[in-house]
């Protein structure tokens, strides 16, 4: 199915119009009619707006092959959380990590569970670790402070 069927078919079932879906996106309708009938793929952060409105995966998006909407929407959920407190940087070394990280599996000798289990874990350490270099490596002066005395 095409980026733009399935647009449609999600806001659809979400009973959402166009014009409801351009206000939740901030996404203006022209555009939305030009994704879902003209098969126009939208800008990076238009096509995550869209996945984060009508709660499907960028990877569904994306890959015309795919027919669940729900695929790799952990590493989605994780490079919106990596985006939201490092940055668009933060965001980019996320991506990259979950694609060395899935390029161990190529073999395919462990079972999807496995690899579930196995890219949590990974996503807990980094955003882990980017928090702990964080409060490291930022001088005093630059961090936020709750409490100041």
């Amino acid at each position: 199915m095409t980026f733009g069927k399935k647009i449609k078919e999600a806001r659809l079932a979400m009973n959402l119009s166009q014009t409801e879906l351009a206000q939740i996106t901030g996404i203006s309708e022209r555009s939305l009619y030009t994704y879902e009938q003209l098969g126009t793929l939208p800008r990076k952060s238009n096509i995550r707006k869209l996945s984060e409105a009508l709660h499907i995966s960028v990877s569904y998006l994306l890959n015309e092959e795919e027919t669940d909407s729900q695929s790799h929407i952990d590493n989605d959920i994780f490079i919106m959380a990596a985006r939201e407190t490092f940055g668009s940087k933060g965001a980019k070394e996320a991506q990259d990590v979950l694609g060395r990280v899935n390029s161990l599996f190529t073999s395919g000798e462990l079972d999807d569970d496995a690899k579930d289990v196995f890219f949590q874990a990974v996503m807990a350490v980094y955003m882990d670790s980017k928090k702990n270099a964080r409060d490291k490596f930022t001088p005093k002066k630059y961090r936020k402070h709750k409490d100041k005395e």
